[in-house]
């Protein structure tokens, strides 16, 4: 027993990647690749991806959205989550990082699941309410499961429109919960730490059941609630 979550030391996180993740030789030869861009500390980790995946199919998604989508890797766990037939449609604004995430969908053969828009993702997602509120069956036109991983400076904007684009039980997951740890330090004003205050309204919101996983930098995740009639 454990009266709290076990410290995850370098040890221990060899042994979680090594003997529990499934990573493809595709995916390892995207990380390294990324690995050696500047901002490459934007990717997240395979457990956390693994972890995405085991979630997307847990909840039989088949219609994803990823906001932040950068070299790609996150979008291979996601698509490859999804039945034959799912689509994933991914937000960034970065043409170069795009042709590294369409070089290596290809080769996992996922690019057919995945749709890259090259626009700001508030656009993106005004543009998806606009066709669901349109679809004749708005409710098979809605997303299934949605990742926001972008700038935090607009996590309270996608954190809403996510919700009106995710069908009820649709699951929602923000990246960087933690901050690197700035959410639990009160020496660092709400300015320098956006997500605290909206991981505390998640919680709150009467609109979804919340919770916080400590799987990468923090993982908060929403699942629409059912509206009762």
């Amino acid at each position: 027993m454990s009266r709290r979550t076990t410290e995850l030391t370098d040890a221990l996180h060899a042994y979680l990647v090594e003997q529990t993740v499934f990573e493809t030789d595709v995916m390892r030869q995207l990380r390294a690749e990324t690995d050696k861009l500047p901002d490459a500390k934007m990717q997240i980790s395979p457990e956390q991806g693994q972890f995405m995946k085991f979630l997307a199919g847990l909840i039989g998604a088949r219609r994803a959205l990823e906001i932040g989508t950068f070299t790609g890797y996150s979008a291979c766990w996601i698509a490859d989550g999804l039945p034959a037939d799912g689509r994933l449609i991914c937000c960034d604004i970065n043409e170069e990082w795009g042709a590294i995430a369409r070089k290596y969908w290809r080769q996992a053969g996922l690019a057919e699941k995945i749709e890259l828009r090259l626009a700001p993702a508030l656009d993106t997602m005004d543009a998806l309410l606009n066709e669901i509120s349109a679809s004749s069956a708005a409710e098979d036109a809605a997303f299934d499961f949605i990742f926001i991983d972008a700038d935090k400076e607009n996590s309270r904007a996608y954190y809403e429109r996510s919700l009106a684009l995710l069908r009820p039980g649709g699951v929602l997951a923000i990246d960087n919960a933690f901050q690197g740890g700035n959410v639990a330090d009160p020496a660092v004003a709400d300015a320098d730490a956006p997500l605290r205050l909206l991981n505390r309204e998640i919680c709150q919101d009467p609109r979804v059941n919340a919770c916080l996983a400590s799987v990468g930098d923090g993982l908060m995740l929403a699942m629409k609630k059912t509206v009762k009639s």
